[in-house]
């Protein structure tokens, strides 16, 4: 199997990649599985198209594992159309698919018990792709840095506990990408511990979106006051903008996120998540992604997603959205889908989001959305202009008004 053009995360823009890795076996699939997504999958069911006779990675789906063993066969049947649909979309029909069933175990349960439970869903998985014509050529489960294959022929034995994976850095894949330019993978629960508020509950925090919301909720519902709110809530954002871009930058993560988390104060912050609810004033934040500010709009988005805690969890999609759609026009795929798929599971209707999760994942250029982002910045900036110049009725100088010899002599001129 051959890794061609695929790996994009952290790609200079001075030009195309070009990244060639064969794949000999299941151990190496295992080892390059979180170079395919830029960081180590946990609880994690991952699904990658083949394509060719080479079997070259296409397109790759990743979802948390379904928890209760009754939704396993709609899970796999949807699963499976899903891969198959997007990949033909984009880079034709699959040829065959590879599985990965990802979960550590639990207290009291081995790697093997872990891997045994999850076999029925690696079958169904096998039923629901061998059902749209493209087979399954390997699936395995990792767990606790071992890996089972449940394609495994039963004449060849396997060992019970598994085999090891190989040390990190040690590996062709390793080397590939060390080579390439590309960062280590991260850990899926340490990106998602940055975008989440801390387990215990923040009762300040929450008084103060109390106390927000009963201040903006009636100018939300208000048209004559929701124009007051959004500029609010955007001024209070470009201020603590500036400040995070002042502020110093730190490289251990933890350290970074307390030094952000102290940048805010809590009825600010407030203020600006109930704004954000306001799509208007989201996408006006979006605009917020040049590479000068977008360090900056990251943490503060990862900040303020991290202040919803309680009651407010939901609240949280649009800092989210913001963050995964800074993150990907920067070039972090990697924490652009991890964002993403965290706001879509507190709102799996929640459009931008879905916009931009499907944007990530079919490859296409954030400038796209770009482009998109700085035309309604024109159309509102000259609706803003027009409406300082006001109406020319009647007796206005408007050109509208002019009387024909005018406009006549204006052609002349």
């Amino acid at each position: 199997m051959t890794q061609s053009d695929e790996i994009r995360h952290g790609q200079s823009s001075d030009g195309p990649m070009d990244v060639k890795v064969t794949l000999r076996g299941p151990a190496e699939l295992a080892d390059a599985l979180p170079y395919l997504l830029g960081f180590h999958p946990t609880d994690s069911l991952v699904l990658v198209a083949l394509h060719g006779e080479h079997g070259r990675f296409g397109g790759r789906l990743r979802v948390s594992l379904p928890e209760n063993p009754v939704d396993w066969p709609g899970s796999a049947d949807r699963l499976a159309e899903c891969l198959v649909r997007n990949s033909a979309r984009r880079s034709g029909h699959p040829d065959a698919v590879v599985v990965f069933l990802c979960q550590d175990p639990s207290e009291g349960e081995r790697p093997s018990e872990v891997m045994e439970r999850l076999r029925p869903l690696a079958q169904r998985l096998r039923v629901a792709c061998g059902e749209l014509e493209v087979p399954v050529v390997e699936a395995l489960c990792v767990s606790a840095g071992r890996w089972w294959s449940y394609c495994r022929p039963d004449r060849v034995p396997a060992p019970a506990e598994g085999t090891a994976l190989p040390l990190p850095g040690s590996s062709a894949m390793a080397a590939t990408a060390a080579y390439a330019g590309l960062p280590v993978p991260c850990s899926l629960r340490d990106v998602e511990g940055r975008l989440s508020p801390p387990r215990a509950r923040d009762s300040r925090q929450e008084n103060a979106l109390d106390a927000a919301c009963a201040e903006l909720l009636p100018r939300l519902l208000t048209d004559s006051r929701v124009e007051e709110m959004r500029r609010r809530t955007l001024g209070l954002a470009r201020v603590a903008l500036e400040r995070f871009r002042a502020a110093p930058r730190l490289e251990d993560p933890a350290r970074a996120d307390r030094q952000d988390d102290a940048l805010l104060a809590d009825d600010e912050a407030a203020t600006m998540i109930l704004g954000l609810q306001d799509k208007a004033a989201r996408d006006r934040a979006a605009e917020w992604a040049d590479p000068g500010q977008a360090d900056a709009a990251v943490r503060l988005w990862r900040a303020l997603a991290r202040r919803c805690s309680g009651p407010y969890q939901e609240h949280a999609v649009a800092p989210l959205t913001l963050a995964g759609w800074v993150a990907w026009s920067t070039g972090d795929e990697s924490e652009a889908r991890i964002a993403l798929g965290m706001a879509l599971h507190l709102d799996p209707h929640y459009t931008f989001a879905r916009l931009l999760h499907t944007s990530v994942n079919e490859g296409l250029d954030p400038e796209l959305v770009r482009c998109s982002l700085r035309k309604e910045r024109r159309k509102r900036v000259l609706g803003t202009a027009a409406a300082r110049r006001g109406p020319t009725g009647p007796a206005g100088r408007g050109p509208a008004h002019r009387s024909p010899g005018d406009r006549r002599a204006r052609s002349r001129r």
